[in-house]
Order: C-alpha cells, then structure tokens, then sequence
C-alpha cells in the first residue's frame, strides 16, 4: 500500500507577529513544529505500512526550514520527504494551498491513499484535506477515527461525529483526514532519527510540479485577508445573586441596558 502524508509545519507558540502588508503570518525566528494532527496521520500511514507493506512518502508545502518536519517524519517509520518550497506559494489561502499539495501528488504518480490531519493549529480551517480531495477528483472522508477493513478496492472506516461515528465505505485511491482518537504517535527511536539525518528530501518548485501561475499564492488565492486585529477585551461579567424570580427581573433589566 503506497501512502501519501500531507504535513505542516506550523508555529509552536500562540506569540506570532501577523505582516501588516500581506496579513500573513511572520514566522522568521519563530520555533516550529509539525502540526499535531498530522503526527496522528504520519503515525497511521506507517501503521498501514507495517501491516500491508508499501511505501509512506510525506510532502509539505513551506520554506527551506520545513524541511526539518520531514526529516521528523522520516525518523518515525516514513521512507521519504518531499518539500514543495517557492517563493511564488507565498500568501496561498487553502484552495491554493490544496491545488499545490495536488499537483506534487499527481507527480509523485500512482497512490492508494492520502492522510491529512483533521485541521492546523494556525488555521483551524479544516479545508487543505477535502480540498486536495477535489481537485484530484478523489472521494474523502473526514474526521477519521479508524480503519475498520482494507481490501484490494474498497475500505471501511468509522467518522467520528457528535452522537458517535458513521461506518464509510470508500473505493481506492482515496483521502482521508484524521482526529487524534485514531492512535497514540510513537517516539522516533535512534535507528529513525540516524536514518532519517541521512535521508535525502526532494525539494520541488512550482515549476517541477507544473503548478500554473494563476493558482498559487496571493494571486492565485480566491480568498484573502483584508485586515486583522486583536478583538477588544471583554469587560468582566456579574453574579446575579438571589432566588430565582429576582435572578430572572435583574437579568432583564441587565438586557435591556445592553441593547439601549
């Protein structure tokens, strides 16, 4: 089973200073790491690994330092890192971002599945994984929390949802993105993390992907951010205070100041 792992690396700490020019987020001298739902995704395409055979190749989209989360990757039980790296990806939204992660699997060639994590801690859209789906005209299910049965053309997977779970059927190929009810991401042990500072990632360019102009960064981005701010802080509440009838008349009174 050949399996195609869609990483991020994002920023570790919440302290991020935002380009007053582009609305993006500045993330020279920032520490990064992979972004924790895809840690469970890494961990369960290696698992498939380890129980069908086949091959894990992990790619992510970012600067030169992303090349750092592959190596990570690789050091857990993936066999190969791609970094898609140009300055023309810069300011992608995620219908950009999906459409570059496309084009590098439509050349990394034949697949049975991709696994994305649930969301990003930067974004917490949610949209890369289905997008990537769509534009490789592949069927997707979300919020993966197992796979129940693999066979050559069809797989059984449980979606996690508020009540419960959904059982899904999917033929092959196919992606999926996963929660982190899915496994327990193991520790790299010393053989990965020797193998791993020897391996050799492929960098590629928008050009070695046949990424067009007109679909990726800032101008390629159908949707993009006019302006961001830090939301005014909220003044601290009250406890109203008595039996239930004088509760509720305060609270009306309060409620009539608020829309006065």
């Amino acid at each position: 089973m050949n399996v195609i792992v869609c990483i991020k690396q994002v920023p570790e700490t919440t302290e991020v200073k935002i380009n007053p020019e582009t609305n993006t987020l500045v993330r020279d001298g920032v520490k990064s790491i992979i972004n924790l739902f895809d840690m469970y995704a890494i961990e369960e395409g290696v698992r498939l690994k380890d129980k069908f055979g086949g091959k894990v190749t992990v790619i992510t989209m970012g600067p030169a330092q992303a090349e750092a989360a592959l190596r990570e990757a690789i050091s857990m039980g993936a066999d190969e890192g791609v970094l898609i790296s140009d300055r023309a990806f810069a300011g992608s939204d995620t219908w950009a971002t999906s459409y570059t992660l496309a084009c590098a699997i439509k050349r990394l060639g034949s697949f049975d599945m991709i696994i994305c994590g649930k969301q990003a801690s930067d974004g917490d859209t949610a949209q890369v994984g289905p997008g990537i789906s769509v534009h490789l005209d592949i069927p997707q299910v979300t919020y993966v929390k197992k796979i129940e049965e693999i066979n050559d053309n069809m797989v059984r997977i449980e979606r996690m949802t508020e009540e419960g779970y959904d059982v899904v059927e999917s033929p092959i190929p196919f992606l999926i993105t996963v929660v982190k009810e899915i496994n327990e991401p193991r520790i790299a042990s010393l053989k990965g993390m020797i193998k791993a500072k020897a391996a050799k990632i492929m960098h590629w360019t928008a050009q070695d992907i046949g990424a067009e102009a007109q679909n990726i960064g800032l101008s390629g981005s159908p949707t993009n951010v006019v302006k961001i701010f830090t939301p005014i802080p909220r003044v601290g509440g009250q406890i109203l205070k008595g039996d239930n009838h004088e509760v509720v008349e305060k609270l009306v009174q309060e409620l009539k100041l608020e829309i006065t």
